[in-house]
């Protein structure tokens, strides 16, 4: 006997269908009009599908569609917000076209390992995602004409919750991609786009998924096809998981695969900006790219990818930068250099601050600063760190002459705001808040802003987080079959008049802690 399961999903009438345009979009995520037309739908399946409106669309009950129908204030709302969508994709008077529009066709690729984007889409795991997916955003509000590139994580980063004796436990879930917003590259012939790269004596292949964020194309490559055995398959399935194998190998598809998707799709970056040090092997492909297409020698080809290459690093501290024993980096990319023309000794050099100690590490910082002739830290004082870390990379040159300047990390306005303090913002700022967040102007006005008023909203907001993170005890006690004095307490826990400090994931030492008990008044 065959059992067959069968999915039954809600067909979206065409006057709907501006709704899943918009939800294939994440472009949602950081418009407040937009994530409120999809909570009018229905608010709790809005939650139940971690706010993702691609999911949430395939759980709405058709009736609820129908009612939307003939909702003529919901219609409304939807094509004002569908109208600004439409119009924010279709603008050619961005910041990037008024100020660099001769530019607009030299393409910068951006590099990174994780992007925190939304919630709905589960590829990262901290701040290093957070500030990429803020890249992402801002990156598309400017018009900047950038492509990103990384790695599609089956099981993303795990979640957390604590057992019945208080220990914290994780789990991986499953992402579906059928129910997310995003889309496999496809040929003219609708055939998947599949790259392949070398890793040690096989070929590992990886299809190409597309997010839209907004109007930049965030590509992530993903190995879990028949194609690949199963050890490869697993390549694209943690963020941050498995032994140093498996790191080498996420890092040498994100470089030389990503370099080769872009490839694939008929794009030829001007600009590659590799975020921390995880994507570095991108210069060598590039190397090889350019010795094969222009036939350049190893050093002319290196001089070009150089200076066009720009190298972000993250960590202030040497044992956080990744680094790999030699024989594992021979043992996977041994033949892979042979075609620039390298001896092992020499492409090991690349990778270490003292080329000629054949017993140090490879370090993927060390190749980044070799091979890039941008490099920055992320604020004034990392920037000083990093040229007293690195020096013995320029052994020639005083610190202060170390090629790594500063530039401080920003934020995406919208994506930092909550509704209340956005809805406050427009009242008293105007729009220009958003769209010229530098103006020293615009800013002035917040003092018109009455204190009451502002005082009000921030309570507003903090007895959400408390109600939020009662709600969540209860839950979780009322699942492991707590007593009912228990659960009763749940709605007791924390003060919402109460200033209220939280860690978030991990409290771990480098976030220092401390620093809040040294001046208590």
């Amino acid at each position: 006997m065959y059992i067959h399961s069968f999915k039954v999903l809600p067909r979206i009438p065409e006057r709907l269908k501006p709704l899943q345009e918009m939800a294939f979009n994440m472009w949602f995520s950081w418009n407040w009009e937009a994530v409120r037309l999809f909570t009018r739908l229905d608010i709790e399946i809005w939650n139940q599908s971690y706010q993702n409106p691609v999911y949430m669309l395939g759980l709405l009950p058709q009736e609820r569609l129908e009612a939307a129908l003939k909702d003529d204030s919901f219609l409304a709302s939807m094509d004002r917000v569908y109208a600004d969508f439409r119009r924010y994709l279709e603008a050619n008077n961005t910041w990037f076209d008024q100020t660099h529009g001769e530019a607009k066709d030299r393409v910068v690729a951006y590099f990174s390992t994780e992007y925190g984007i939304d919630e709905g889409l589960p590829i990262y795991s901290g701040g290093l995602g957070i500030l990429s997916g803020d890249h992402l955003k801002s990156a598309s509000d400017l018009g900047i004409p950038l492509v990103a590139v990384g790695l599609l994580y089956r099981q993303g980063y795990f979640q957390q919750y604590l057992n019945a004796d208080g220990w914290q436990q994780e789990f991986y879930p499953e992402n579906d991609w059928y129910n997310m917003p995003v889309h496999l590259e496809r040929d003219t012939q609708g055939n998947p786009i599949r790259i392949d790269v070398e890793m040690a004596d096989r070929s590992v292949i990886a299809q190409i998924w597309r997010v839209q964020v907004g109007r930049v194309p965030l590509y992530l490559l993903d190995t879990n096809i028949s194609e690949n055995a199963p050890h490869d398959r697993v390549i694209t399935a943690q963020l941050y998981g498995g032994d140093r194998d498996m790191r080498i190998r996420q890092e040498i598809l994100l470089g030389i695969g990503g370099i080769r998707a872009l490839t694939a799709l008929g794009i030829e970056p001007a600009v590659c900006h590799m975020n921390e040090g995880h994507s570095a092997f991108l210069a060598l492909e590039r190397i090889r790219y350019f010795m094969e297409k222009y036939g350049l020698s190893y050093e002319e080809a290196r001089e070009v990818v150089w200076a066009s290459n720009v190298f972000t690093t993250h960590t202030p501290v040497p044992a956080g930068n990744e680094r790999f024993h030699p024989d594992l980096v021979l043992h996977y990319l041994g033949k892979y250099v042979q075609k620039l023309g390298l001896s092992h000794n020499t492409f090991l050099g690349l990778g270490r601050e003292n080329p000629k100690d054949s017993q140090e590490a490879f370090c993927m910082t060390v190749l980044a600063l070799r091979l890039a002739a941008h490099c920055n830290g992320v604020s004034k004082l990392h920037g000083a760190v990093s040229r007293r870390m690195w020096k013995n990379i320029w052994p020639g040159l005083p610190e202060h002459e170390v090629p790594i300047s500063a530039i401080t990390n920003g934020i995406h306005v919208r994506s930092f705001l909550s509704h209340d303090m956005a809805d406050l913002f427009e009242r008293y700022l105007g729009p220009k808040f958003v769209e010229e967040p530098m103006a020293t102007e615009v800013w002035q006005r917040i003092y018109d802003i009455p204190d009451a008023e502002l005082w009000r909203t921030h309570e507003r907001r903090r007895e959400r987080l408390v109600a939020f993170a009662r709600r969540r005890l209860s839950s979780r006690l009322e699942r492991r079959g707590a007593p009912s004095s228990e659960v009763a307490f749940a709605d007791e826990v924390l003060d919402p008049r109460a200033l209220t400090i939280g860690f978030a994931r991990r409290f771990a030492t480098y976030k220092r802690a401390t620093l809040l008990l040294q001046d208590p008044e």
